[in-house]
This record gives structure tokens, sequence and C-alpha cells, in this order.
């Protein structure tokens, strides 16, 4: 507890105090003084430029979740913003930024954020949630068109995924922990920074047709950093090979980072439904239109599945 909450101790406070008191006011359900204690150290370390920058953005972020709670989406949106200037890729300012847009029905906003805030670590549940729930949100206001009326969604940069890395129970093997040393953590970047391209050799490979050269680069990829959309990429390949089995193996995969991953149900169904696992193959495509309700080509697929 800060000494002198609402006397002269709190105005003569360090901005560290200052935060604390603030999360404790949170804590308390009281965001409007919270939102004043985190205004005040902002006040104090804007004084001392760039070399606060981490922690701006930190009271940005914070002040924001104040915002958010008293409904003034707006104005969290605004700190997100600033927040992310500061330090580029923070998933608390994406995440809170996208539940402001979505409050204020910009969905297509929302979903941008949803989806950046996945590639800094693709095991947060809430941004999954989100993508869901825009990508619903979407295709009732836009049609079937609706990813061509969106904004670009940016590509995180490897350093910002590293950086915000927590080790999570669904993909231990993805991430490093962020205690790792400095010399480890730096092999661990050069190795998705190398997994990266990889991927886009993997990928020119596949424009060009040649889907065998495509799977070696998608598997040196892999050993490297297990991705969602590798594996999706790779199981495509494989269906083009007629390698059915290796195919559903990726998918499944693919399905144990990113759960309701609608390339990877869709592919796993094609799969499946070439192994003759019609039950199974009907099910991920069921799992799929939940997501995605008019998805065509699983309609499509559907259709083919109930024939057969």
């Amino acid at each position: 507890r800060l000494p002198g909450r609402g006397g002269s101790g709190v105005m003569a406070a360090s901005p560290g105090a200052l935060r604390r008191a603030g999360n404790e006011e949170f804590r308390r359900g009281q965001y409007g003084p919270a939102a004043e204690l985190y205004s005040r150290a902002l006040v104090q370390l804007e004084a001392a430029g760039d070399a606060t920058a981490e922690e701006r953005s930190v009271l940005l972020a914070n002040r924001a979740a104040c915002h958010l709670k008293d409904g003034a989406c707006s104005l969290c949106v605004a700190d997100c913003t600033s927040a992310l200037e500061l330090v580029p890729f923070g998933i608390k300012p994406l995440l809170r930024r996208a539940a402001a847009y979505e409050a204020l029905e910009r969905y297509s906003l929302a979903y941008v954020d949803y989806k950046t805030a996945l590639q800094v670590d693709c095991s947060v549940q809430a941004a999954h949630d989100g993508v869901n729930r825009m990508t619903k949100a979407l295709l009732e206001k836009d049609g079937v068109n609706w990813r061509q009326k969106l904004p670009p969604i940016p590509t995180v940069p490897v350093s910002a995924q590293t950086r915000w890395s927590i080790p999570s129970a669904q993909a231990p093997r993805a991430n490093t922990p962020a205690t790792a040393p400095q010399g480890e953590r730096d092999q661990t970047a050069a190795g998705m920074e190398r997994a990266r391209m990889l991927k886009e050799e993997g990928n020119e490979l596949v424009k060009k047709g040649n889907h065998k050269k495509a799977v070696e680069k998608y598997s040196e990829s892999l050993k490297l950093n297990q991705e969602c959309a590798t594996y999706t990429n790779r199981a495509l390949c494989y269906l083009t090979l007629k390698q059915y089995k290796e195919a559903a193996q990726d998918c499944t995969e693919a399905l144990k980072l990113d759960p309701k991953n609608v390339k990877a149900l869709y592919r796993r169904a094609q799969a499946l439904k070439e192994l003759k696992d019609y039950k199974s193959s009907i099910a991920d495509i069921k799992s799929l239109l939940k997501t995605e309700p008019k998805n065509t080509a699983a309609l499509r697929l559907l259709q083919e599945l109930n024939r057969a």
C-alpha cells in the first residue's frame, strides 16, 4: 500500500510507487482512481524521455485497461496505440485495443489486432476466440468476400515473437522461456528467422508447382520452429502428392497449436475423405463450419461426404 495515498505522499511518490498504487486500486475495482495514478506516473516519466519507453508503454496499457472497464473504448484505443508506438507488438495493448474495437463494432480492426496478437504468441486463447467472433461478425456484415475488405495485417518480426514469447502448456517446443540466457535467446531468434526464410522458400516452390521440394523446405523449417502455418502448408503439398496419411498428421499437429484453425480442419477433412474415414472427415468439416458457417469450400465438401 502506498504511504499517504490521496495526500502529498502520492504526489511525491516515484513512478514505480504510483504504478503499484494504481494496480492496487485496479484490483479493488476502482478504475477511475487507478487511471489517475497511472496518469501521474506517466507525467513524471514523460519528462525523462525515451529511456523509459517500456515503462511508459506498460502504464499506458494499464490505463487502457481502466478505460476498457469503464466503457471508454475510444480512450482505450488511444492509449493502446500510444503503448504500441513505444513498444511494438505488446500482447496486452493489442488484446485491449482489439476488445475496444470490438465494443465499438469496428470488427475489421479488431480482427487485425487479434490476428497480430496470435503471431506474437499463438497460444493466447483470448485471441483465438476473438478471431472466431470477428470472422462471424464480418461474414454477416460483408459476406463471403469479407477478407478483401480487411486492412493489412502487420507481419510480426521474429525479434518481437521471441521477446514476448512465454512458454505455454500447449506449445512448449515453439517458445523459449523469456528467462533464457542472452546467447541462447540470440540462437533462438536466429533459428526462428531461418525457419521463416525456409517457409518462404517453400511457399515460392508451391507457387511454381514443385510440391516435393517445398515439402523439404517446410520440413527443415519445422525442425527449427513448430508453426501452425508451416504444418498446414506442408499438408497441402502432401495432399497434392497424394500422401494422405502424412497430410492428416500435419493437420493434427497444426490443430494442437491452434485448435480452431480453418485450413488445418479443411485439409485434414480432405485427407480423411481420401483415406475413406468419412465419419472423422465430416466431424472436421462440422467443426470448421462452427467458425465459418458460410465457408463455401467446406459446404461443398460436406455435400460430397454426405453422398459418399
